[in-house]
């Protein structure tokens, strides 16, 4: 599954087109090195999302096969660190 695609579906981002625009602009890390929308994720992968006020570090736990039920989106990824970044 596209990365951009897994980030909507497990709803780490709330729209596709954000998770594309997020990979293109280097705010997302796939196994350390950054990630454009179309690179492949498979389980194990652990993803680093730089978002507005915080920095969240996930290891994918599974691929869907589409979509998923918003309950069953959190058990997709488990999350390794969260931590707030503030802006000042």
């Amino acid at each position: 599954m596209r990365l951009d695609q897994f980030l909507k579906v497990s709803r780490l981002i709330k729209q596709r087109s954000v998770a594309k625009a997020a990979c293109d602009g280097g705010r997302v890390t796939l196994v350390g090195r950054k990630a454009k929308a179309a690179t492949e994720v498979a389980p194990g992968d652990e993803i680093t999302l730089s978002l507005r006020d915080r920095m969240l570090v996930v290891r994918v736990r599974e691929i869907p096969t589409g979509n998923v039920s918003k309950e069953r989106a959190r058990t997709l990824y488990d999350v390794l660190e969260e931590t707030q970044t503030y802006r000042g």
